[in-house]
């Protein structure tokens, strides 16, 4: 087999593939097996067929086509090895030359056009300098956290008095969009804390003042449903009102809802605890602020097919799984933010090309690191993603194994730790000026998760072959 290859741009080549007729006979032998197992011919066992029975019977085109379909993939793929070309995605067949010749003993030559890697030049990343926010635990955070746990176990009692801010109301609904009632326009039973801002616009106002059985109507924009987007006048009727009662923040709270004895003492882990997070926090700011300038000194062509796939991969899980739960088609989606179909499908190009640039970017500091995944960092890896996927890790490891995806796993473990190293290399500073050092920092979750949520990037998202 000889083999050539032509750059046609930076991210696309054309495989020029001639195989003599020698190298392709094990592919004839094959279809001719083949068709054999399939077909019947009175007077022949099954399998034990002539090649000139099968010929005359089904003709040699079928053969010859066969044969040709076994050895484009196995020689396409041995001119890849040769030429050691980095390939995304599947070839498209250009030219097929010579088919019928083959039965005299002619050679086979195709052309297949495909995707490359891009050629990219790594930065030196010691010239990142990135601002992080600093590590502050103040008092107002700790009893900004001690109210959270008491609202958790605050008491709900029935009043018979009008509905006052921060109360809880039970609510019937019933929304109307030019005087009609749509489908989904009625709700009853709904439970609503007022001020919590976690219903529609305006309707804080509307309670305020309203005792059980009392109604009142106010105009707002509807935030879902077939209506979203639309102006709708929505009459609310009380049913309840109850009043929260928080538990007194004493000692007998900290041993109630902790495992201390005394409420000093469930202040001091408190601090702790919110230190921890702000160091998360910290952390991932440094990553996401690496990440972005890391990806602005590169410069880097994208391969046209593979960024038209990726695009159009991130419209339809949006039309097709994230807004139906909503209730929203795309243009209820679109009025709701404010844009227009032109804006939004220039996001999505931005976004698809972010993902697109964060992994190459990172596959080459990978590669040029020499960096390896090992078992028990995989399995780590694969027990996070199982948690935030809802399964157990036997089930997502099934998954995992029979949908082919633990080579996708393991490129998101290795791209965490090329951040990492970036990350590493780079000047982090918070905005007091004091250097921030994540060289010492064991716990390598935080980097992979980063590099999951910010750089979106993940392996299932960017197809690629």
């Amino acid at each position: 087999m000889k083999s050539a290859v032509e750059t046609l741009n930076p991210t696309r080549v054309r495989l020029t593939v001639e195989v003599p007729f020698e190298e392709l006979k094990p592919s004839l032998d094959a279809a001719y097996k083949k068709i054999n197992q399939q077909v019947t011919v009175p007077g022949f066992r099954k399998g034990k067929i002539p090649a000139r029975v099968i010929d005359q019977r089904f003709g040699r085109g079928a053969v010859l086509e066969e044969a040709v379909n076994d050895a484009l993939p196995r020689f396409y793929g041995q001119a890849v090895e040769e030429g050691k070309i980095d390939v995304l995605g599947q070839p498209e067949i250009t030219e097929i030359e010579g088919v019928e010749t083959l039965a005299d003993g002619g050679d086979l030559k195709f052309t297949a056009e495909v995707d490359i890697r891009p050629e990219i030049t790594l930065p030196d990343f010691a010239g990142i300098e990135v601002t992080v926010d600093p590590i502050e635990v103040t008092d107002e955070d700790v009893e900004k956290s001690l109210e959270q746990l008491r609202e958790r176990f605050a008491s709900v009692n029935a009043v018979e008095r009008a509905a006052a801010a921060g109360d809880i109301v039970v609510v019937d609904l019933e929304a109307k969009v030019d005087g009609e009632v749509p489908e989904d326009g009625t709700a009853t039973g709904v439970t609503y804390e007022i001020g919590s801002g976690r219903l529609l616009d305006g309707i804080d106002e509307a309670v305020i003042g309203l005792e059980a059985g009392g109604t009142a109507t106010f105009t707002t924009e509807l935030k879902g449903g077939s209506a979203a987007g639309q102006d709708s006048e929505v009459t609310v009727t009380v049913t309840a009102v109850q009043e929260k009662e928080l538990p007194a923040l004493d000692d007998e709270f900290a041993q109630m809802a902790s495992e201390f004895d005394t409420l000093d003492e469930l202040k001091d882990d408190s601090r702790t605890r919110l230190a921890r997070m702000k160091e998360f926090d910290q952390a991932t700011q440094a990553q996401e602020k690496v990440l972005d300038a890391l990806l602005e000194l590169v410069d880097m062509p994208y391969p046209e097919k593979l960024l038209a796939d990726e695009v159009q991969t991130r419209k339809h899980n949006l039309e097709h799984h994230q807004l139906p739960q909503m209730g929203l088609d795309l243009d209820g989606w679109l009025k709701l933010q404010d844009k227009t179909a032109e804006s939004f499908d220039a996001e999505l190009d931005e976004q698809a090309k972010k993902g697109i640039k964060t992994q190459f970017v990172l596959d080459a500091i990978a590669s040029k690191e020499e960096l390896s995944v090992s078992q028990e960092e995989l399995t780590e890896h694969l027990l996070r993603r199982a948690a935030g996927s809802g399964m157990t890790p036997d089930q997502f490891a099934q998954q995992v194994v029979e949908g082919g995806q633990v080579p996708l796993l393991v490129g998101e473990v290795v791209r965490g730790k090329a951040l990492a190293a970036v990350v590493e290399a780079a000047k982090v500073v918070d905005t007091e000026g004091n250097v921030v050092d994540f060289a010492d920092d064991e716990d390598e979750d935080e980097t992979t998760e980063t590099v999951e949520a910010a750089a979106e990037a993940e392996a299932e998202e960017t197809k690629e072959a």
